[in-house]
Formats: C-alpha cells, structure tokens, sequence
C-alpha cells in the first residue's frame, strides 16, 4: 500500500465533509442554546413549553429539549459522518424531519400547548431553509456516486 492509497483511503467524500460541517453547527447551536446572554431571557427558559420565552441570539425561540434536539442532531451527523452512506442518510433524513418541523410550525398555534418544542416564526422558517439545504447536500454531493452505481 503506497502513502497515495492510505491517504485516499482516508480521505473524506464531500458529503461525509458536509455532514461533519452541520453535525458542528447543531452541536455548536445547542450550547450555545444554554448560555445566558447570548441565549435571551435565560431565566424564563423551561424544559418544553410554548411559555419557554428565551431565544438564541434574541431571535429563535428555545427551551431545554430544544437545545437538547439539537445536541443529538450535532452527535447524529457527526458520528454518521463516518460513512458517505451514513453521511447522506443524515443530511437526507434529517433534512426531511426539518421539513415535518416546519410544517407543524406553520399550523400549530405558537401559543397553544401544541408548540411544545417551542417555535416562532423564526424557526419555522429557519427549519424550512435547514431542511431544503441539508436534502440537497445530501442529494447533490452523492449524485456522481449514486449515478455511477
């Protein structure tokens, strides 16, 4: 085996990148959920309720499983990113329950005891461009690979 075999071997597939890069972020998102100051109205943050006021960056609206979700989304993607199969699945799955999420934002009423995650406006659409963009890296980044099959 020559040093150009081992470290193409080694070497990460675009989308396994991609699953590692979001992985990150959601990780990144998820503490950065419990950490007052940059998290608003700290104090008023509850575990899963629509009366959790306190928002990430004064703008998305989070409770603890919220912050927690996105926790195990960063652990998902970055444990799955071991694989370029594993990788897709995250992007392309994950991607669609973004897509669920979004939806249900838009027709529960963001003060009933429905909108238990909690979500705002903000989010809905913040799930909406995460769930568009993580099925199309998970598709465009594997079509040569799936085409070639």
């Amino acid at each position: 085996m020559t040093a150009r075999t081992h470290a193409t071997r080694g070497a990460r597939t675009p989308v396994q990148q991609a699953a590692l890069l979001v992985g990150a972020v959601f990780l990144l998102v998820g503490v950065l959920g419990f950490i007052p100051g940059i998290t608003t109205d700290y104090d008023t943050m509850k575990f899963a309720s629509h009366d959790s006021h306190a928002e990430l960056l004064g703008i998305f609206q989070v409770s603890i499983l919220h912050n927690l979700v996105h926790l195990a989304f960063g652990v998902a993607g970055l444990a799955m990113a071991r694989t370029a199969a594993t990788a897709r699945t995250f992007l392309l799955v994950g991607g669609a329950i973004y897509l669920v999420l979004w939806l249900y934002g838009l027709i529960i009423d963001h003060h009933s005891s429905a909108n238990f995650v909690p979500l705002n406006n903000a989010d809905d659409w913040l799930h909406f461009v995460l769930g568009i963009g993580m099925i199309a890296l998970g598709a465009l980044l594997t079509r040569r690979t799936t085409a070639a099959r």
